[in-house]
């Protein structure tokens, strides 16, 4: 019988717990143990990067990544990046201003991603946005778009540097 262990994690700045088994998958524990949907799972080899979440700020690959190891970490999902009004964040913003949603399944990766990236280049030239998102994979082939909505992030949040939104 496999053993199960009691994991204690903060998702989207909630404390949440869950019993699963040693090999059950951070995307698994997120998606069908918590409900949090929005994290999608398209190759299941971390390729795609459609699975991406913030493991305390940095983007991992959640597909890749044993739940049991989340926890004391916080976890952000794309459901967690929307200010607690629901306000779409300045990257989900600018996706929505310049249709870099395509059809939207790699879109909550790539919003983690890309807030992960803003937050570590606020200004990124155009190599550092390629490079930056280059972990994501878009099946619609619509990059340009995507590219155009990390340079309105940027300015964005530009914008709204000292209003306290990130």
């Amino acid at each position: 019988m496999e053993e199960i262990h009691d994991i204690a994690l903060t998702v989207n700045g909630t404390p949440r717990t869950a019993r699963a088994p040693a090999r059950r998958l951070l995307s698994d524990l997120l998606r069908h143990d918590l409900g949090l949907t929005g994290t999608h799972v398209g190759c299941e080899h971390g390729v795609c990067g459609c699975c991406t979440v913030l493991l305390d700020g940095e983007p991992v690959r959640s597909c890749l990544m044993l739940a049991v190891t989340a926890a004391g970490h916080e976890v952000t999902t794309v459901e967690g990046l929307a200010g607690t009004d629901g306000t779409p964040s300045p990257v989900q913003r600018a996706f929505r201003e310049c249709h870099g949603l395509q059809c939207g399944f790699c879109t909550p990766g790539f919003l983690c991603t890309v807030t992960a990236l803003l937050r570590e280049t606020p200004r990124p030239t155009r190599d550092q946005v390629l490079e930056g998102i280059s972990g994501n994979l878009c099946r619609c082939t619509g990059y340009q778009n995507i590219v155009a909505s990390v340079h309105r992030a940027a300015e964005l949040l530009a914008g709204s540097a000292g209003e306290g939104t990130a």
